[in-house]
């Protein structure tokens, strides 16, 4: 049987389509962002936060993400990401088996998601929806700095979240790490902060996110949009890698980097927060 591919909606648009160029661009930004990391034994990381806008825009936060696992080879890693179009079910995944980019092919791991898919079913919760055809941005702007920062190949676990339910969430988050090796594997939660609010109240709303998420807490990350203290396009999840971080035993989180889109433009009158976190065992 012929390899079903899901080819890449963002090439050309949100990062470079020329593979020389986009490596060149990401290779930079790994490199520069090496140069000021705080110092964390990358053997100790479970997972990883970064931001998904267009390149140009939170590319050097995500690479604070990357850099400290650049080099690494792994066997699965786990990107869960929110699903910003309009969908009928809570957990999504893709139904192709492979990913390109410019970059090349990531195969998906389906035995992995018929496995975590059994086991959402077993806990009484709505099982993976494969999807065709997707537009979604938030896993794909992960994926092409994975495949410049890991050494070798790594399978794909893909899942995008149309949920906050924290009830769904803490169940795939402890699902999750059921099927994740720590040290094998890798987990990524791709997320921004708040939204297109001026620079000094975004710095403000980010700071009291990234408290939340520093504290290991993700029923307060959930929280934060509720109570107006704090935003986060993928709140979901990051929550859900919160929870299976938890579950491998996961003692502290650390700021690598932050910013806004106004630190990249210029234009401070609304802006877009972008974190990067990594969570350690």
């Amino acid at each position: 049987m012929s390899m079903t591919v899901r080819p890449s909606p963002l090439a050309g648009t949100w990062y470079p389509a020329d593979p020389k160029v986009l490596a060149m661009w990401i290779d930079r930004l790994l490199l520069e962002a090496r140069k000021d990391l705080p110092p964390i034994d990358p053997a100790r990381v479970i997972a990883l936060i970064a931001p998904h806008a267009g390149l140009r825009y939170s590319g050097p936060v995500a690479a604070r993400a990357y850099a400290v696992v650049a080099g690494r080879s792994y066997e699965r890693v786990a990107v869960v990401g929110p699903m910003h179009h309009l969908v009928n079910a809570p957990l999504l995944t893709t139904a192709y088996d492979a990913w390109e980019t410019p970059l090349g092919l990531v195969p998906v791991d389906h035995a992995t998601l018929r496995q975590l898919d059994e086991a959402l079913r077993a806990r009484g919760l709505p099982g993976l929806r494969r999807l065709l055809n997707d537009p979604e941005h938030s896993l794909e702007m992960e994926v092409i700095f994975l495949q410049r920062a890991l050494q070798g190949t790594f399978h794909l676990l893909p899942l995008m979240l149309a949920t906050v339910d924290p009830t769904i969430l803490q169940g795939l988050g402890e699902a999750l790490a059921e099927h994740i090796a720590p040290g094998a594997d890798l987990m990524v939660a791709s997320s921004d902060l708040s939204h297109y609010y001026p620079q000094k109240l975004a710095n403000a709303l980010d700071a009291e996110m990234l408290r939340r998420i520093l504290s290991l807490d993700p029923m307060a990350v959930l929280r934060a949009e509720e109570e107006g203290k704090g935003f986060a396009c993928g709140r979901a999840a990051i929550a859900t890698i919160l929870w299976a971080s938890l579950a491998l035993g996961a003692t502290e989180a650390v700021l690598l980097g932050y910013a806004t889109s106004g630190d990249i433009t210029g234009d401070y009158r609304q802006v877009v927060g972008y974190p990067a976190v990594a969570i350690l065992r």
